[in-house]
């Protein structure tokens, strides 16, 4: 098959789609790829790193779509790319579709094959695409949490870690997955007080063993969400319900409650936002204030640390794309359930249940377009 990697248009999106040693790997597995000049610049690699790796460098992305059988993208396509899509083009990205309307419905009528990386799952119910990104995400919430409560940043003026005989920061944060651990082992390596919440009693007990003693464990219930943004200097939103619209589980009229200069770092931004004051914010204008609370809510954070990013994003994608690129989206559909479960929009029609269900639409058998 022949792959696109296609430049990400994205405001301030420096990552890839895959590195040139996925390239590599691609090109031994049989398959061609062309490479959009320039696509890996930000990232670090140049256009020659990826001929070196076997691949094709090609100008802009009307090309890339015209002659890829499957095209790869980092971030979902923009407008200017709705019209280049085809009927039976696999695009296979992140797709966020649910808190997108517009972009569902553009995915609908280009009749593509819509894979998202999100909402490809494991048996465990784990999301190995969204990992590595959630890994990176995770700890960046508490670096820019701790950046946006300095002064200059428009916070309290608060040292997250303290000083001795000053009282260190104290940090909620709202999830116990993959972003909240992570944001919880960044807190309290900062030296901060941090609780995490979580609604599952399993995950509370296990996390009880290998979280350091300065991280408290507690249940997630509004009541404890209403009572901890009262004393936290940092909140951030990590809670994840694949391919459905976050939950607003900080109000509105939570902020007048908060400390002045607070920070609300919302990772879930993707999927809506887990704050009712929340909306997507870029690198380069990356927070606003709300009721004198600073709100930290850049859609595409594993972006600024592009580097890092971008080699763990291909880690994890590579043995999908290659399986897709090999067997075809029918036959890997069929023998995959994680790639099944990864089709959110086929053929014009939508194939996963919390995209349906956000936009009022009906739901298709993927398996019945096969």
């Amino acid at each position: 098959m022949i792959v696109g990697i296609l430049k990400e248009i994205k405001a301030e999106e420096n990552r890839v789609s895959m590195t040139p040693a996925g390239v590599e790997v691609m090109k031994h597995a049989g398959h061609q790829v062309l490479v959009e000049k320039g696509a890996g610049l930000g990232s670090g690699f140049h256009d020659e790193d990826y001929i070196q790796a076997g691949g094709e460098i090609v100008d802009g992305p009307e090309a890339v779509y015209a002659r890829s059988g499957m095209v790869m993208h980092v971030k979902e396509p923009l407008p200017p790319e709705y019209g280049l899509m085809r009927e039976g083009q696999i695009v296979f990205t992140y797709l966020h579709l649910a808190a997108n309307e517009v972009l569902t419905q553009a995915l609908i009528k280009s009749k593509s094959v819509c894979i998202a990386y999100e909402t490809i799952q494991k048996t465990d119910r784990s999301l190995p695409l969204l990992t590595p990104m959630s890994e990176v995400a995770g700890r960046m919430a508490i670096q820019q949490g701790a950046k946006y409560l300095e002064m200059a940043g428009g916070g309290a003026g608060v040292l997250l870690g303290g000083v001795p005989g000053v009282d260190p920061g104290t940090v909620l944060i709202i999830g116990g997955g993959i972003v909240g651990v992570n944001a919880a082992k960044m807190a309290c390596g900062l030296g901060a007080k941090v609780y995490l919440l979580d609604m599952s009693l399993d995950r509370l007990r296990y996390l009880s063993d290998v979280m350091p003693p300065n991280c408290f464990l507690l249940m997630s219930t509004p009541a404890m969400v209403r009572k901890l943004v009262q004393r936290a200097d940092v909140v951030v939103g990590a809670v994840l319900i694949p391919g459905t619209k976050a939950p607003k589980l900080v109000t509105r009229d939570m902020l007048p409650t908060m400390k002045p200069g607070a920070v609300l770092v919302d990772v879930a931004i993707d999927q809506g936002g887990c704050f009712e004051t929340s909306r997507a914010t870029t690198h380069s204008d990356p927070i606003y204030i709300v009721d004198k609370v600073v709100h930290y809510c850049v859609a595409n954070m594993p972006g600024a640390v592009a580097k890092t990013s971008t080699m763990a994003l291909t880690n994890a994608t590579l043995p999908y794309a290659r399986e897709i690129a090999t067997k075809g989206w029918k036959r890997a559909v069929s023998e995959n359930r994680e790639i099944r479960l990864g089709a959110n929009v086929v053929n014009g029609q939508v194939t996963y249940q919390g995209v349906a269900e956000a936009f009022g639409l009906e739901c298709t058998d993927v398996l019945s377009l096969v």
